[in-house]
């Protein structure tokens, strides 16, 4: 057959280790026939496309619609990687003319848009709701492998279920049997024994005494795995039965079967991205070292690539083995193996394989500039490798394997500080929120360009004063790389030291003590005159910002730029073309580097930039990068070059077929500035990526940028607490009290003055870091000082803090001033919880025409003022007054896209962000329309609600308690009739949400002081819930509710694991509602023993008054229906996106 005799002829160029290490270049590369000059027609792999193509199209799996699964809200293990990879299955699908319907409560992200997607269902991800989709839709392909765990979990449901074959629907790409082999610890150690492939010794269990057996067969120390579960979810080390059993018993509450293994820990990890068509092409993507050592899940890991450390003997030998697997167990598509390989030897172990796109996937495509997930799915519908384009060069075919003249490193950013309680030991459970990419052509430059990217406060590789550093280098913590840079920096540690600790290998570790030389070079000049053209090029070489030199030499950032670029030094601008420029491509995905000589492009199209969002962290995802997407595809429909400018590999922005070029790179001011100049940008759009490019807005203006909409000088009278309510103070717009903090002498007379509780709030910060509500003198003292140290060169300001007051979210876009379109979401949370973890609902439901008017007119007030064009987003409280009034007070204002525009676009048919990009650049900007009239809004006979989506599973001993800190890591909505309908569907899209039945068990905890427990009991137990409580004081309230029902309370053994999984089994607990006053101060605490343990052991847990009430009333309503009716009829949420709006204007 000609395609399988089309496999590669590879030309492999080899490296000896030394020279691998010295210079990033792949060791494999795979082409047909090297071409006798950079010229498109001479390459003769191009004639054979146009031939494969032909031949193959009678091979084509024949489909025409296909349902995709989403991995719904974004969480730790399971973030924006799915969007981006989702996203490109559904370009492919539209290549193919396949029609395409998504499942996926998740509002914020790319592929729900129809610009994507031709039909979307915002419902939950579950065997239950995808089966009334099949029944509505009649799917003759399914996609499974591009929603993450989630997707693949609930296809092997559907297939047990006998959904897919009742309907027959096809199973596109990777089969079933595969993905359940490779899920499946026992099958999966079978089926590698089979081709005798190494893995650790190991023993699949489903109860604790069977994992305690199985550990004494292998021998402490062990890793417990779970199967079936994401990012590593209820995995962790044990090095003795005790703490084995804790282990086992939470893990086996959240899955199934657990693995007990030998841990390898120490060892080197390795990842291979292969993938595999139909007729057993193969071919490895990229390969990725982990800079850690095993032992740390590699989405916690710093990760290189391509590896610098291995042998080539190594490197052919792991090569091998991966292709060995994908072909054994069948696998169609994309496939992850992740090896542990001896650091001294040749001895490895295969860890796991992921049969799906994974986080590692979505790395190895912006790396290497190979699109893994769009040919997974052309893989899926039928097509071959050879027969592929490589989406790049369109020149050479997608067989092949790609060759990097740069090196990439990966660092995920962790929120650990965010939560009380929580470990910050980091191991085979994943705990970071997001990750960066850097490129640069020498590790140093790569990796302090990676650092600064993780957080803006990071100037380069530096370290931080611990109190027990060798243990801080030994176990692993988020922040162990601080801990390298301590020792070698200032605590005058060798390399050999570090690595004994550490088990880093030692080239890292000399590669790092290269950037340590050259800062103590820097100190040791002392001044920015002593610094010549030689010396600022080794450091800029080295990935040394010009911050950095300049805190070296006690100078300024700008100064050190000055003298940079008088001596002619400045980036060059190098292609990610996948082939090493040993074949013409002409591609738009650019870095910039100092280990160069010249550019690869020229700078003749003077775009628009487009600043992203950066990384995914707690308070600013993947909303920002729907918002920047969207900004950029309104750009180009106006006829503008775009020029994007981010470094998130998660990211659908970062993809390079959504703009005209594609920058991946720091946001900092030197950078942007330094491709502001390159390209001779006509202009540069901030208000589109959340936080970070707005904090480096007056720094552009400054420095001659032409910032499009909203003035920086306006933006920072906004940002400033002090500029920003002095201004709303002379519009006569209402706000709390409030004073601008310089002694805490002044902040203790003013709390006493207006009357505690007071919050503390800084300025220029994201999600609420650092904001404070404080109830007592005592506290206000320990926590100013935590407010001061996040953001020194700006006033703190307090404010009076308004108890069970509602707050409401106002989402605008003003243009010159006036108000072209806003819209109004209600928080079902009081006042108190952070917006971001709020509840919001729109249309909204409970506010009156007159106070609707008002807040239009507080709106109109704040664009004039601040003179806004563009994105702006307004946070209001609603009081009731003793005298029957009711104040409106602002209590903060963003001149920026907020996190709520997807929404608020999505369920009004409004792209608010298509509206702004036309008033950033003042062409077709349309009329202005009250979206909230009582007109418009008999135009949405509908509500959506959007809810937070939590993490606190992967978060160990973190408290699940709300307050003004945001806490989520994700969000989903659905859609309803009225609000109990949107709520109900809503809370099942929450991932791992189980729903109570009766007559299981509700615990109940928490606040006595009013009736809200109460009439939660009294409608759970009406429907033949049993009630339960953790004290004699709760079940003696309880019971003046429960009409004469028993109400059991159970004794808590507070700290012993095992005992309390045994007893929330006993009694069948299937919800928790505990309704505490404030956050626990101790571990001990009854309260926050229920809650952590309600989320350790997967049971839904309601800790908020309002929610907790609002879904006891739609348990009330729609339970009873949900028995009878038991799967007979598609229930009524079950609609189109487009049905619900009337249309596909979004």
């Amino acid at each position: 057959m000609f395609v399988s005799k089309l496999l590669h002829v590879s030309t492999c160029l080899r490296l000896t280790k030394s020279s691998c290490r010295s210079f990033c270049v792949s060791r494999s590369f795979n082409a047909i026939e090297k071409p006798p000059a950079h010229n498109k027609e001479a390459y003769i792999g191009s004639k054979y496309l146009q031939q494969a193509r032909a031949h193959q199209e009678a091979n084509l799996v024949d489909v025409s619609n296909v349902l995709i699964i989403g991995s719904g809200g974004l969480s730790i293990g399971q973030a924006g990687e799915f969007d981006y990879s989702g996203s490109q299955a559904i370009k492919a699908l539209k290549e193919a003319n396949k029609k395409s319907i998504l499942i996926n409560p998740n509002i914020a992200t790319n592929q729900t848009s129809h610009a994507l997607a031709d039909e979307v269902y915002y419902l939950p991800v579950t065997a239950e709701y995808i089966s009334y989709v099949i029944e509505r839709e009649r799917p003759d392909g399914i996609l499974l492998t591009f929603g993450g765990q989630t997707g693949l979990n609930v296809g092997i449901q559907l297939d047990k279920m006998g959904v897919l074959e009742r309907y027959n629907v096809k199973v596109l790409g990777t089969p079933i049997s595969t993905l359940e082999t490779s899920e499946d610890r026992d099958l999966f150690a079978k089926a590698l024994k089979e081709i005798n492939i190494p893995i650790a010794e190991s023993v699949a269990v489903d109860t604790v005494e069977d994992a305690l057996n199985a550990a004494n067969e292998v021998g402490y120390p062990i890793i417990v795995r779970s199967a079936f579960a994401l990012g590593g979810l209820g995995s962790g080390f044990a090095s003795n039965p005790e703490e084995l059993r804790n282990l086992a018993s939470q893990s086996l509450s959240l899955s199934p079967q657990i693995l007990v293994e030998k841990s390898l820990k120490g060892w080197k990890e390795v990842e291979y991205e292969v993938v595999r068509d139909r007729v057993d092409n193969c071919i490895t993507v990229c390969n990725m070292e982990n800079f850690d050592p095993l032992g740390i899940h590699t989405g916690d890991s710093i990760v290189v690539a391509p590896s610098q450390t291995l042998s080539d003997e190594e490197y052919h030998m792991l090569r091998t083995a991966a292709i060995k697997i994908i072909r054994h167990l069948g696998v169609v598509g994309e496939c992850n193996v992740q090896y542990a390989l001896q650091p001294d030897g040749l001895d490895y172990r295969v860890i796991e394989v992921n049969a799906r796109l994974s986080r590692s996937s979505a790395l190895a495509s912006k790396a290497t500039g190979y699109p893994l997930a769009y040919t997974a799915a052309k893989i899926a519908l039928g097509h071959t490798l050879p027969e592929l384009p490589n989406a790049v060069t369109k020149t050479t075919t997608a067989n092949f394997e790609p060759s990097l003249d740069y090196i990439v490193t990966k660092i995920p950013r962790w929120d650990l500080a965010k939560f009380q309680h929580v470990k910050r030991d980091i191991g085979s459970s994943m705990k970071s929120v997001g990750e960066v990419m850097a490129i640069g052509r020498t590790f140093e430059e790569s990796f302090q360009k990676a650092i600064r990217q993780v957080d803006p406060s990071y100037i380069g590789f530096q370290g931080l004063k611990f109190d027990d550093l060798d243990n801080a280098l030994s176990e692993p913590t988020d922040r162990r790389w601080l801990a390298v840079g301590q020792a070698l920096f200032h605590e005058g540690y060798s390399v050999d030291k570090v690595h004994d600790l550490s088990k880093i290998d030692k080239w890292f570790l000399y590669k790092l003590m290269n950037i340590v030389s050259m800062q103590k070079e820097l100190e040791g000049l002392g001044s920015l005159e002593k610094i010549n053209q030689e010396i600022m090029r080794r450091a800029k070489r080295l990935g040394f910002s010009d911050k950095q030199i300049a805190l070296a030499v006690k100078s300024t950032e700008l100064e050190v730029r000055g003298k940079r670029k008088s001596y002619g030094i400045i980036p060059f601008v190098k292609k990610i073309d996948t082939l090493a420029a040993e074949f013409p491509a002409d591609t738009n995905y650019l870095y910039t580097t100092y280990n160069g000589s010249s550019h690869d492009v020229t700078f003749d199209d003077h775009g628009t930039m487009v600043l992203g969002s950066g990384v995914y962290r707690i308070g600013s995802s993947v909303e920002f990068d729907w918002c920047a997407v969207a900004a950029a595809r309104a750009l180009r429909d106006s006829g503008k070059p775009t020029v994007m400018v981010n470094y998130n590999p998660e990211t659908v922005s970062t993809d390079f077929d959504e703009v005209d070029r594609l920058y991946f790179e720091e946001l900092s001011f030197e950078r942007v500035m330094d491709i502001y100049e390159l390209e001779a940008c006509q202009g540069v759009v901030i208000s589109v990526g959340g936080q970070l490019p707005q904090n480096i807005a007056l720094g552009l203006k400054n420095s001659g940028a032409n910032v499009l909409g909203t003035d920086p000088v306006d933006i920072d009278k906004a940002e400033d607490r002090h500029k920003f309510s002095s201004i709303l103070d002379s519009i006569g717009v209402d706000q709390p009290a409030w004073r601008e903090l310089k002694t805490i002498k002044a902040a203790k007379q003013f709390a006493n003055d207006v009357g505690y509780p007071v919050l503390v709030r800084p300025s220029y910060v994201l999600s609420g870091a650092a904001m404070s509500v404080i109830h007592s003198e005592g506290e206000l003292e320990s926590k100013l000082t935590n407010a001061a140290s996040v953001s020194p060169d700006h006033p703190v300001v307090i404010t009076k803090f308004i108890e069970g007051a509602e707050e409401i979210d106002v989402d605008a876009v003003g243009y010159k001033g006036k108000v072209l379109v806003h819209a109004i979401s209600e928080h079902v949370e009081n006042a108190g919880v952070h917006s971001g973890d709020a509840t919001l609902v729109l249309p909204p439901q409970n506010l009156s025409e007159d106070i609707l008017g008002r807040l239009k007119e507080i709106a109109d007030k704040v664009a004039e003022a601040w003179k806004i064009t563009g994105p702006f987003n307004m946070q209001i409280i609603r009081a009731d007054n003793p005298d029957g009034t009711t104040s409106l007070k602002v209590i903060e204002c963003n001149l920026r896209a907020s996190r709520s525009f997807p929404f608020v676009s999505k369920v009004l048919g409004v792209n608010f962000i298509d509206v702004a990009a036309r008033a950033l650049i003042g062409t077709n900007v349309p009329e202005p329309v009250n979206l909230m009239s009582s007109e418009e809004r008999a135009k949405r006979p509908y509500v959506a609600t959007k809810l937070p989506q939590f993490s606190f599973t992967r978060l160990a001993g973190a408290d699940p308690f709300l307050g003004v800190e945001m806490s989520s890591t994700g969000e989903i909505a659905c859609f309803g009739k009225d609000l109990t309908e949107a709520y109900w569907t809503s809370s099942q899209a929450l991932m791992n949400f189980k729903l109570p039945i009766p007559p299981s068990g509700v615990l109940f905890g928490g606040n006595l002081e009013n009736s809200t427990l109460g009439n939660i009991a009294k409608l759970t137990s009406g429907l033949g819930f049993k009630t339960y409580a953790a004290t004699s004081d709760v079940a003696q309230y309880l019971k003046e509710y429960v009409n004469g029902q028993e109400v059991e309370v159970i004794e808590f053994p507070k700290t012993d694991k095992r005992a309390l999984r045994e007893i929330f089994q006993k009694y069948e607990i299937s919800a928790v509602f505990n309704l505490a006053k404030k956050r626990a101060e101790s571990l001990l605490d009854e309260d926050y023993v229920m809650r952590r343990n309600a989320i350790d052991f997967g049971i839904p847990l309601f800790n908020e008054p309002r929610t907790a009430t609002l879904f006891a009333e739609c348990l009330n309503e729609k339970l009873p229906e949900k028995m009878r009716n038991a799967g007979k009829e598609v229930p009524a949420e079950v609609r189109r996106w487009s049905e619900w709006i009337g249309g596909k204007p979004v």
